[in-house]
């Protein structure tokens, strides 16, 4: 079956038309389809897209722009010879990798459209401060900053005609305060947020057991909360204390400074971090410059075309990750990442990975969903603050999990060999002994468990959830205790797998149900691959893997 040509590429609208929750047919595995490597290239419509800080003439079109309508498309199912070496492996640029062409911008063609409001354009929104923010640090208490009411009113128009205004999200009045440095609203304010009050109102009066329930998980939260803020706001962060309370989950308005702590991108002395944001911000910096220097002509031509191909299909239908500015970002820190790396270059799937971290770090310093969030409207200097944040978060979590993605990626090899014989021992035999009947290779759908760390398996905020807990592991969680947590992942569905044939197995496992898992289910599954954890990883006897 010949190719598919790539999608378009940035400034795709959201189209009444596409929902996440109708489209079921549409499967994720339709989307991240591996097997693509072959597309040919896209052309870019954006020259000097790498530049930082972005520039605003990509983040604002005068004509609506549209783009193609994914076309579902059949998995198929491949052999561990074949799934094995489905991710493309690149190499660092090499001085005769540098064609000389030039891209002319091609408008994207029906699909979905970004429809706007006539009105006068805000040159270089992302470069001007909202007027709410006082750059030498006073901000308006009183409320926080509505960004939709700086910039013309977006619309998304319903397949009956009818206007509806998209919500753009709000920016915190101290943005600019937490930019400098993350500590600076809970060290300042160190209460916890408010929480959801009911409105009987609307009418919902809950019923008083369910009240008292939620009062007392409120009180829980408060008080794991308080023992987060006492242990940050020490001189002398002790990474042990940090690293236990942040097993059991770490509150959401901490976790950015919690996870560059646990990852030591930040400093565990309280007087050198402002410093050390500020220099390895700069640094990233002057990587983009320098990386992009001789602009899309100095590019190494193999690994830009991957990544291309790949940054328009991560996190398919979730807004966030279909802005033009968000897509540019994620370009430069994948870019910047592979040639620093040139043992594996870029690979497929290190995509997925940056997702996590960049809306933990977008979530500082905003009051909406980040999936939800248009990045187009931040300061400039902030989202270069989450750019930045993220590719040197990134790089951390890469370094102990390297092996995977080298050529050949014997890590992963090592991972799913391993993974097989735990599964035939701790869940008795029977799942692994149907699945051996029936021909199932692990590698055929464990393989991109550990690519991708099952990231196409749950949502983002799942996996934030579950990487609170990686982090708290330490180093070695994103390959060892990850191999059991993907055990317990797949023994969870022992029952119904057991009951299917190999058609039904693999289709099964590649649109598993956990559409509506949320903490409970994360924290479940954690909790079992702690367990075995504790059983077998001293116990390498019981592994033929070397």
């Amino acid at each position: 079956m010949a190719a598919k040509p790539p999608p378009t590429r940035p400034h795709v609208g959201l189209h009444s038309s596409f929902n996440a929750r109708s489209n079921a047919d549409w499967g994720e595995d339709d989307v991240w389809d591996s097997g693509s490597d072959s597309e040919s290239p896209r052309q870019s419509t954006i020259s000097n897209s790498w530049r930082l800080p972005p520039s605003p003439s990509y983040r604002r079109q005068s004509s609506p722009i549209t783009a193609p309508k994914p076309v579902p498309r059949a998995s198929s199912n491949s052999s561990s010879s074949n799934v094995s070496f489905s991710y493309t492996h690149l190499s660092a640029p090499s001085p005769g990798s540098y064609p000389s062409n030039t891209d002319t911008a091609q408008p994207a063609k029906g699909g979905w459209t970004m429809v706007r409001k006539s009105g006068t354009s805000q040159d270089a929104l992302g470069s001007k401060l909202p007027k709410d923010i006082d750059p030498n640090g006073d901000a308006d208490v009183d409320s926080d900053m509505v960004v939709g009411d700086l910039e013309p009113e977006m619309e998304q128009t319903t397949g009956t005609g009818t206007k509806v205004k998209l919500d753009q999200g709000s920016i915190k009045s101290d943005a600019i305060e937490l930019m400098k440095d993350p500590f600076y609203r809970f060290l300042h304010s160190p209460q916890p947020p408010p929480e959801p009050r009911f409105n009987h109102r609307m009418g919902y009066s809950p019923r008083s057991s369910d009240a008292e329930k939620l009062l007392r998980e409120s009180s829980i939260r408060t008080n794991r909360r308080i023992k987060f803020i006492d242990c940050l706001s020490k001189d002398d962060v002790n990474i042990s204390e940090l690293r236990k309370l942040a097993w059991a989950g770490t509150p959401n308005d901490l976790r950015a400074v919690v996870w560059p702590i646990l990852l030591g991108y930040l400093p565990l002395p309280s007087n050198l971090r402002a410093s050390t944001l500020a220099r390895k911000r700069g640094e990233y910096s002057s990587l983009v410059e320098l990386a992009f220097a001789r602009d899309r002509q100095g590019l190494d031509q193999q690994i830009w075309h991957q990544i291309e191909i790949d940054v328009p299909r991560t996190r398919p239908g979730v807004r966030l990750w279909m802005q033009a500015s968000t897509q540019r970002s994620l370009e430069r820190i994948l870019y910047v990442w592979a040639i620093r790396h040139p043992a594996s270059g870029y690979v497929q799937g290190i995509n997925d990975l940056v997702t996590p971290f960049f809306q933990v770090f977008l979530s500082v310093y905003i009051d909406s969903d980040p999936e939800e969030f248009d990045t187009s409207l931040l300061p400039t200097a902030v989202l270069s603050a989450v750019e930045a944040d993220s590719f040197w978060c990134l790089s951390r979590l890469l370094d102990g999990i390297q092996d995977n993605y080298i050529s050949a990626q014997p890590g992963i090899q090592r991972s799913v060999k391993r993974m097989a014989e735990l599964v035939a021992r701790i869940d008795g035999n029977p799942l692994y002994t149907h699945l051996e009947s029936q021909n199932v290779e692990f590698m055929q759908f464990a393989f991109r468990w550990m690519n991708c760390l099952l990231m196409r398996e749950i949502s983002v905020k799942n996996t934030i959830r579950m990487w609170d807990t990686y982090l708290a592991e330490g180093a070695d969680a994103f390959s060892q205790f990850h191999l059991y947590v993907c055990s317990a992942f797949l023994v969870k569905w022992s029952e119904k797998l057991r009951q299917m044939d190999f058609q039904g197995i693999i289709m099964f496992l590649q649109s598993l149900p956990t559409q509506d898992w949320g903490d409970h289910e994360i924290e479940m599954l954690l909790s079992e691959a702690f367990v075995l954890n504790s059983i077998w990883h001293n116990a390498q006897s019981h592994f033929n893997a070397k």
